[in-house]
């Protein structure tokens, strides 16, 4: 289906991603944008975001959905193979930019992969 028009919901949910780098869950997107947009029109919109390959998402450690902003896909060519990095201890996640080689499987055509690498970040670690 996708996004067709830019209307005030998309508007609002895309600020949400231009004014920070790291990845937002939907539980955090609910909270910040509860007065301005209902639960409904909020997952209707991230769903139409990843269809248009703006958004990726994948699953955190909790089994909460996470979305982030995508950079290596097209309309007619999704595909987010790339590692995400969740700091355990400040919870903050984001897409890391080191390469992983998925296998090739024979008779498969992958086109995503969840790859949740867990840790510490780098202000975590001092």
């Amino acid at each position: 289906m996708g996004v067709v028009r830019k209307t005030k919901s998309i508007e609002l949910l895309l600020n949400e991603f231009k004014t920070q780098s790291t990845a937002i869950s939907t539980i955090e997107l609910i909270k910040r944008l509860k007065s301005k947009l209902n639960k409904t029109t909020i997952y209707r919109v991230l769903e139409n975001l990843v269809d248009d390959c703006i958004l990726h998402t994948f699953i955190g450690q909790d089994g909460i959905k996470w979305y982030a902003m995508c950079k290596n896909c097209t309309k007619s060519k999704y595909e987010d193979i790339h590692p995400h990095f969740e700091c355990l201890e400040c919870g903050e996640i984001d897409c890391l930019k080191t390469e992983v080689i998925i296998p090739e499987i024979q008779n498969r055509k992958i086109l995503s992969s969840q790859i949740l690498i867990q840790g510490k970040c780098e202000k975590c670690i001092n």
